[in-house]
């Protein structure tokens, strides 16, 4: 399967940048799917969990509050305030996973946005990302 460039990146720093072959963003009208070849797109994003599927089919996700992604020839780039990677050894998942939660408690006015990303966030906890 084909990839394309990924990049988040916070006023913090880059969170992610790598090859993907899908990714899952929070987008303010819903969650959309981004595959290799997809049209051009600008929006906003809203607070939830970004999920990627990297190039050699291991998944990643990363919270994030609010932000923008560019999709433009064969690369993703997200622009977010604030973000976290849900990754790690064992502990520091359990400390990315609490980063999270702060993170998403703050993020949206929306109580089933929060519950959205809340459950996303517990999933992985449970089954170690």
């Amino acid at each position: 399967m084909a990839t394309m460039k990924m990049e988040i990146v916070t006023p913090h720093g880059v969170i992610f940048d790598g090859d993907v072959k899908s990714v899952t963003l929070p987008g303010t009208e819903g969650e959309f799917g981004v595959l290799p070849h997809h049209a051009s797109l600008m929006t906003t994003l809203s607070g939830g969990v970004i999920e990627i599927v990297k190039a050699d089919d291991s998944k990643e996700l990363v919270a994030i509050d609010w932000g923008h992604v560019k999709v433009d020839g064969g690369k993703i780039s997200v622009l977010a305030d604030g973000a976290v990677a849900l990754g790690g050894t064992s502990d520091e998942i359990a400390k990315h996973i609490e980063e999270a939660k702060k993170l998403i408690q703050g993020m949206s006015d929306s109580d089933v946005a929060i519950a959205a990303a809340m459950a996303k966030v517990e999933t992985a906890a449970k089954s170690g990302l």
